[in-house]
């Protein structure tokens, strides 16, 4: 397999594909573009961890530089560590992925992800450096209590002092990095915090659990009369949440109720939000009821922050739980984002069911893979008349997005109408077109 930058880095089954040998190559290579000074090196909780931290540790070396490791910490106090001490640095994670994959992400200086030329610059740079040998002595700084630390404080600051008592809530820290960070950070700020998969030994990360997995949390919010759930992923850069009757509410409702009260409060730069296009059209038409515009994007939490930036505005996600609060954070943070939605009930007095209707009505959405041999370079062209057709039949009461994945060889067949049999139908029409065009 040759190992390339995808969608949030570059990932790989860490027992046969993203071995130490490429891990090194690949922090030298980043290390000699972003910055050999104070590297930041953090990972969550997956058996291959340690070594690949410690592989990352040499490629810093070997650039010539010293590095400082983080531990076991959520992906964003990473990228809070990279701003504050405006350090580059990597996080060594395959986020929602199984035990047994394991990824790496870097961060320039300032803590924000790359542009895509810079990760051009160094996937050349990797690729020229695999297979070499790396003999240098790494020059650590073991840094992990500060870095927990100042994530925890950074969450509970978030909230300007006003506190969660009286809220109980159940945490799901899909036995990742987010096992001691969230029930630190909510209990600090007054809640009644009852941790569940928060017991992490290296292979059951993300095992039945977590964002990817929620029916264990939802079962627990109801059978503890819970006011909510919330559920981090591996590395905890995003976040999902479940109301107190079990129901799920993902990130685009999520976005939803934080947008709404922002505007309400004057805190809504420019009115806007941005989203990427995978975004729900319940979302769009809620948004444009509010007039609070809506910037699209490629799916990708990197892309979200550049609109961010390039536009000046606060907030920003995905459907997938990546939320980013432009003013508090420079990615996605799973606890911050749990800290925000919490501190929303407990202003309002009301729940989250409540709160998770009043703000969006979901259309039914369908999602579909289809594995193709190969990824084809053009999508769109090929399949234009079949996606004019069904937009036809759904009269501008419906939409339509398919895509390439960035990860994996499949196209992404996303298809949203009026009812779920309606999407269903359109769906399994286009994803026949595809079959029959590049299966």
């Amino acid at each position: 397999m040759t190992l390339t930058f995808g969608t949030d880095g570059i990932r790989g089954d860490a027992r046969t594909e993203l071995t130490p040998a490429p891990v090194r190559a690949l922090a030298q290579a980043a290390a000699e573009i972003l910055g050999r000074g104070g590297f930041a090196v953090g990972r969550d909780t997956r058996a291959s961890g340690p070594e690949l931290a410690d592989a990352a540790h040499a490629g810093v070396a070997a650039a010539g530089g010293d590095s400082v490791d983080l531990g076991v910490v959520p992906t964003p106090a990473v990228a809070r560590w990279c701003a504050d001490r405006q350090v580059a640095g990597a996080m060594i994670s395959a986020s929602h992925n199984p035990w047994y994959d394991n990824g790496i992400k870097f961060f320039a200086p300032g803590g924000s992800k790359l542009d895509d030329w810079v990760q051009d610059e160094i996937q050349a740079r990797f690729d020229a450096l695999r297979g070499t040998e790396i003999e240098a002595i790494p020059t650590i700084v073991d840094s992990h209590d500060s870095a927990a630390e100042s994530h925890v404080e950074s969450i509970v600051a978030s909230l300007e002092g006003r506190r969660l008592a009286g809220l109980a809530v159940v945490a799901d820290a899909a036995n990742g990095a987010a096992y001691d960070a969230a029930r630190r950070a909510l209990t600090r700020l007054g809640a009644d915090v009852t941790m569940l998969h928060a017991a992490p030994d290296g292979t059951n990360i993300n095992d039945g659990c977590g964002s990817t997995h929620p029916e264990s949390l939802q079962a627990a919010v109801v059978g503890h009369g819970a006011d909510l759930g919330v559920a981090f992923d591996g590395d905890a850069d995003r976040l999902l949440a479940v109301d107190g009757d079990g129901r799920l509410i993902d990130g685009d409702q999520i976005i939803a109720m934080c947008a709404l009260d922002a505007k309400a409060r004057g805190r809504l730069a420019g009115d806007a939000v941005v989203v990427t296009v995978m975004t729900n059209l319940g979302f769009r038409r809620a948004m444009d009821d509010a007039g609070i515009h809506v910037v699209d994007t490629k799916v990708g939490d990197r892309h979200v922050l550049e609109a961010l930036d390039a536009g000046g505005y606060s907030l920003g996600g995905e459907q997938s739980g990546h939320v980013i609060f432009r003013e508090l954070a420079s990615t996605g943070d799973g606890l911050l984002t749990a800290a925000q939605l919490l501190d929303i009930l407990a202003r309002r007095g009301r729940s989250l069911g409540a709160l998770a209707d009043a703000a969006m009505t979901r259309l039914p959405q369908v999602l579909r893979n289809v594995r193709v041999a190969q990824t084809p370079a053009d999508v769109d062209g090929p399949l234009t008349p079949f996606i004019e057709a069904s937009l036809a039949r759904m009269a501008g009461r419906g939409r339509v997005l398919i895509r390439p994945s960035g990860t994996e060889p499949l196209i992404r067949v996303m298809v949203e109408a009026e009812t779920d049999a309606e999407a269903r139908m359109e769906a399994d029409g286009l994803v026949a077109a595809v079959e029959s065009l590049f299966g």
